[in-house]
């Protein structure tokens, strides 16, 4: 009898079910219906005659028909296959004995470190904290990038939106402010990415350095739409967890849109009518839940970075649209500056914190707004300089952006690697902004 822990053998034993519901497969067209009495929410194994188990989950029903779309992809099935009830909700590792993993939406290992131990379950359907709970944003957030810290300076317990195309420099943006922010842990849940992009990000873009702090949840673009909604609800409630220990977490999702497109194809399959560019409306529920369940609480924050997949160049189209009207804040990266090789491809005209007054100091504040006035006096006569029909001594302001532009341009220009902490950062602005008269 030594060694046996008795009290959790008999927990074991009270909890574990006498029988389990069953029903056979009926149709797989698109949905998967099968004659078994199970909630919305339950997972359901369908069991071949030969392989494994094919585990789905049930997302609605109709009289005594389920239906059902599975975790990974179903192939060789048949009408009749058994399919048993395995239980009510998803539940995942947490923990820190995750930190430097790399799960898949269900929580299995996908790297080879071996398998889980000492990762508490939890479901990943959790209520959002109340609202009258939420601590106020009130500290600064050091990403150690100039060009947020500076103008766009984000709080701690802030969802912030950055919108890009492809290949602007999102995911490269996120590793350098995985590695460079103060957070206590970074969770970061890569949705519908490309297989190849993943190992290149984790290495190149996060690092050793970035990894040892990080739990990384993948779901790649070839997996099921299910799958890919599940996980970044698991990365959320891995990032609960932490929060709840009084955690700094920082929560990164790449990229919202792919989720959307995911909730989209769940909602066509049930039947839900397509509106603007065959958006369901259960995509747009499904963003404002996923951007609410972060923030602060009553203990810990999580702060939130959460890249949008801009469509063409288009920011009012729907899910940036959505997400805009979310998030507390927004950054915008520009091709053409990414184009003129300046690294990170910050839109500062275009982007906006919506805690800096907040979070930053009167004399930060005041700088910041100079920094913007030096920019957007440039950029009105930006045409007339290049072709050179502005005459100097025409406009003071005018001639005092042109004097200053080179030294904005190297304090917002940064390269991938380059730290710079807040008050080093606070002080170049400084700088900058008293050679403003203006």
């Amino acid at each position: 009898m030594l060694g046996l822990d008795m009290p959790s053998m008999n927990k074991s034993i009270t909890t574990t079910p006498l029988y389990r519901t069953g029903g056979r497969l009926r149709s797989v067209t698109g949905l998967m219906t099968c004659n078994l009495p199970a909630a919305v929410g339950d997972h359901c194994a369908i069991l071949p005659r030969e392989g494994e188990p094919v585990l789905a989950e049930v997302i609605g029903f109709e009289n005594d028909l389920a239906y059902m779309v599975p975790f990974d992809r179903a192939e060789n099935l048949r009408p009749g296959m058994p399919v048993v009830r395995k239980g009510t909700g998803l539940k995942v590792p947490t923990g820190r004995n995750l930190l430097g993993r790399v799960i898949d939406g269900l929580g299995r290992p996908m790297d080879d470190l071996g398998p889980l131990a000492g990762c508490p379950m939890r479901p990943v359907n959790r209520p959002a904290p109340p609202a009258l709970d939420r601590q106020r944003i009130r500290e600064p957030f050091a990403t150690g990038i100039r060009a947020i810290d500076s103008v766009l300076t984000c709080g701690r317990g802030q969802r912030v939106g950055i919108f890009a195309g492809s290949g602007v420099g999102k995911s490269t943006l996120l590793g350098e402010i995985a590695k460079g922010s103060l957070a206590d842990v970074n969770v970061i849940a890569l949705i519908g990415e490309r297989g190849r992009e993943v190992a290149p990000f984790l290495e190149d873009c996060l690092g050793p350095e970035g990894m040892a702090r990080s739990v990384i949840v993948v779901a790649t673009c070839e997996q099921t739409p299910l799958m890919r909604v599940r996980a970044s609800q698991a990365a959320i409630a891995i990032a609960d967890y932490f929060r709840d220990g009084g955690s700094n977490v920082l929560f990164m999702i790449d990229s919202l849109t792919r989720l959307a497109m995911a909730q989209r194809e769940l909602g066509l399959l049930l039947g839900e009518p397509p509106s603007a560019r065959g958006y369901t409306p259960s995509v747009f529920q499904l963003l404002a839940n996923t951007v609410e369940r972060l923030g602060n609480a009553a203990v810990g924050g999580i702060t939130a970075l959460l890249t949008v997949l801009v469509d063409g160049g288009d920011l009012d189209e729907p899910v940036s649209d959505s997400v805009r009207s979310l998030v507390d804040g927004h950054i915008v990266l520009d091709r053409r500056i990414a184009e003129r090789g300046i690294y990170p491809a910050i839109d500062v005209a275009r982007s906006v914190s919506r805690v800096a007054t907040d979070v930053a100091d009167r004399e930060h504040a005041v700088a910041a707004r100079k920094l913007r006035a030096v920019m957007a006096t440039y950029a009105d006569v930006q045409d007339l300089i290049r072709i050179g029909a502005y005459a100097r001594g025409s406009m003071p302001q005018v001639d005092a952006a042109i004097e200053l532009m080179p030294r904005v341009e190297k304090f917002l220009r940064q390269d991938i690697g380059e730290r710079s902490t807040f008050a080093q950062t606070r002080t170049a602005l400084l700088e900058i902004a008293a050679a403003w008269p203006f």
